[in-house]
């Protein structure tokens, strides 16, 4: 595991205390990524300070976005946390201690993997989460499973820190980096677009059909040798089929 490539991500966050107190759960488990969905100036600096403590340059170093996709754009995975379940949602959830597995191969291949996690009320909508690409849950319980921000942030890190430590001499990659979301969006565009023109799907469908492609190519962490491979496919199929 990278920590370094562990990027841990707050959507439009209420409290400017969680995000002090976010920050030393992150300093807690050797995390320092941290990048915030919302504007800068939203934000008490002393308070975030008073909570941040000796992890207070966590919050100095922030990066502010205008949505989850842009904050995303660089990582080649992202999960968004999340304890609802509905038609509407994901039907796979991954529990910290999978998805931090799977984080530990894709971060020391170079790649960045990203936690998504919501506001301290409304948490991720459905439309945010989509903005993800795969979804991961804390089990708590069901008499009272809301979990405090920084709570939830401190135990999705424990289980990155954990997973870091049991690996930090063994496994050193298998030599590739995966690509990033922003480009996979262009696959995911080529491969729909190539489908949609061979009749394939409706164009009503279209949009779940690039959300199962991007999902499904994102956990297959694409090399850029292996995507390049992948559009060609796709491109030569469109080709074949108009003639």
């Amino acid at each position: 595991m990278n920590l370094d490539n562990i990027c841990i991500i707050l959507d439009r966050p209420d409290e400017s205390r969680n995000i002090g107190s976010a920050c030393r759960a992150m300093a807690n488990n050797g995390i320092s990524c941290l990048r915030i969905v919302g504007k800068k100036s939203d934000y008490d600096d002393e308070k975030v300070r008073i909570l941040a403590i000796h992890a207070y340059k966590i919050w100095e170093n922030c990066r502010f976005y205008d949505s989850i996709t842009e904050a995303i754009s660089d990582c080649s995975i992202a999960l968004g946390t999340t304890r609802r379940k509905g038609k509407k949602r994901r039907d796979k959830y991954y529990f910290p201690e999978e998805i931090a597995i799977r984080a530990d191969s894709l971060t020391q291949q170079g790649a960045r993997a990203a936690f998504v996690f919501g506001n301290e009320r409304t948490g991720l909508t459905d439309d945010e989460l989509n903005e993800c690409t795969g979804a991961v849950t804390i089990p708590s319980s069901e008499g009272f499973a809301s979990l405090n921000l920084s709570h939830a942030v401190q135990i999705i890190c424990y289980h990155l820190f954990r997973q870091a430590e049991k690996t930090r001499t063994g496994f050193t990659g298998s030599g590739f980096t995966p690509i990033s979301l922003e480009r996979l969006d262009k696959t995911v565009d080529l491969v729909t677009d190539s489908l949609e023109s061979i009749g394939f799907f409706k164009i009503a469908g279209k949009e779940d059909q690039k959300r199962f492609w991007k999902d499904i190519l994102s956990r297959a962490s694409l090399s850029e040798g292996e995507t390049k491979y992948l559009e060609k496919i796709f491109t030569k199929a469109k080709g074949l089929s108009s003639k």
